[in-house]
């Protein structure tokens, strides 16, 4: 879809440029397919350490399709935050939002086993981490050099690696004691639907192209759906209860301090506002061939916060740029923003209806787990590719191997912290804040050595 019929060079590389609705729709529909699969898994996944999602003794599906809606409506409004703007508010460039993996290892330890009763902390944690991660706006520019590809490879390398084991357990027949307690869990069954979702992703990534190429982890979940169907294991008796429309509610779930969940979401949005800073360059440079301004990398900041802020008030978790969606525009060439505004509004308009939540709701959990596994993964090795561009002297690798040793050490054994305080136990067990603590600290003061 790069030929002359979506407009000229010159017209491909301007944001402003609109191309024909016949071509535009499908492009921006195209934006969602690709990031789809990856924004509603963390909503399922919180439901699920939480003990009301999939098959939980405790189960509240009625909440958990509001949190998939929320997920889709509030990717959807973030993004037209970055694609229309609001005054010196978003990028005004094609850059898309969604839902954060990068939080989870932060949110998963602090709602284990807490219920729908957890999800006032959590979200009050989402709302004022989005304030703060606004507030990074004024200054992001200032502290992108405490932040070189060693300390942000390896932090994007944790996420994926602290996430990893979710998939394993999804692809087994899904996580927590309840599930494990189950007689299919870890059965030929389960690991038969998802590693077709795994098999049909890789078969349509390589050997497909276009729209069907970037929407290969969807294909490949609708590829286990089916089979899931035919293996008897898809129940739809939520979905007649579902309704066709309902809007968001504020403080759905109510409002409460939760101090490791702040300081935790606050953390992390340095993080999450340095990789907008990354995918906001890539989608200049793929489209344009250029560097991105000050402006359009403060009002990305911005637009990353407010986002993130509104979906914490009413009931969905941190927002951010996706980086599949970058690739897009350098695959397609073209930079307009008009074509994901239309994406965005597609997205919004399925948040908008609960039937869509409760379809997305009766895919198994064995067929999503296939899904988590290759996204997880493409997570921990986005963040290997990332160091490959260090310079591995004996100084960078000391710093590697303690801040990954530690990080990981902690994440992996959880009860050496038993005696301490829940806030900092929660925080420091999660694995991915002392890494990333250690590594910018540790890459700070050290100085250089030569081999």
């Amino acid at each position: 879809m790069t030929d002359t019929s979506i407009g000229t060079p010159e017209q491909r590389r301007d944001p402003n440029f609109t191309p024909p609705l016949g071509t535009a729709i499908p492009l921006g529909i195209q934006h969602i397919m690709a990031m789809f699969a990856s924004n509603i898994t963390p909503a399922i996944i919180i439901a699920g350490a939480a003990g009301f999602g999939f098959g939980a003794p405790g189960a509240d599906i009625p909440s958990l399709i509001y949190m998939i809606q929320m997920a889709m409506f509030f990717a959807g409004f973030a993004t037209l935050i970055q694609t229309i703007g609001m005054g010196p508010v978003g990028a005004k460039l094609p850059v898309v939002q969604g839902t954060s993996f990068a939080f989870l290892p932060v949110m998963i330890p602090a709602v284990v086993g807490a219920g729908t009763a957890g999800m006032a902390g959590l979200m009050t944690g989402v709302l004022i981490g989005g304030i703060f991660h606004f507030c990074l706006g004024f200054f992001v520019k200032k502290i992108r050099f405490a932040l070189p590809p060693l300390v942000t490879g390896l932090i994007v390398l944790m996420i994926g690696l602290a996430l990893i084991k979710v998939g394993i357990e999804y692809a087994a027949g899904g996580a927590g004691d309840f599930n494990r307690g189950k007689p299919t869990w870890g059965s030929l069954n389960n690991w038969l639907q998802a590693l077709t979702v795994v098999v049909v992703t890789l078969g349509v990534k390589f050997f497909a192209k276009g729209f069907l190429s970037a929407s290969a982890v969807m294909i490949g979940l609708v590829a286990g759906y089916v089979l899931a169907l035919i293996m008897g294991d898809v129940s739809f008796g939520g979905l007649g209860n579902a309704s066709w429309f309902a809007l968001p509610s504020p403080f759905k779930f109510g409002f409460e301090i939760n101090w490791a969940i702040i300081v935790g979401m606050c953390l992390m949005s340095v993080i999450s506002a340095i990789e907008t800073v990354g995918d906001v360059t890539g989608v200049t440079r793929g489209g344009a061939g250029r560097v991105p301004t000050d402006e359009e990398i403060t009002g990305a900041t911005y637009a990353d916060g407010l986002g993130t802020a509104i979906a914490g008030i009413f009931g969905a978790m941190p927002n951010t740029s996706f980086s599949q969606n970058t690739g897009l525009i350098a695959m397609t060439g073209l930079m307009s923003r008009h074509v994901v505004t239309i994406g965005a509004i597609f997205l919004m308009i399925c948040g908008l209806i609960p039937k869509v939540g409760a379809i997305i709701n009766t895919i198994p959990i064995t067929v999503l787990g296939g899904g988590v596994i290759v996204m997880f993964g493409m997570v921990a090795a986005a963040g290997v590719s990332m160091l490959s561009e260090v310079n591995w002297n004996r100084r960078n690798m000391l710093i590697f191997a303690i801040s990954l040793s530690v990080g990981l050490g902690l994440q992996q054994v959880p009860d050496a912290l038993q005696f301490i305080g829940d806030t900092p136990r929660i925080l420091l067990t999660s694995g991915l804040l002392p890494a990333a603590f250690l590594a910018i600290v540790l890459n700070l003061l050290l100085p250089e050595i030569e081999d």
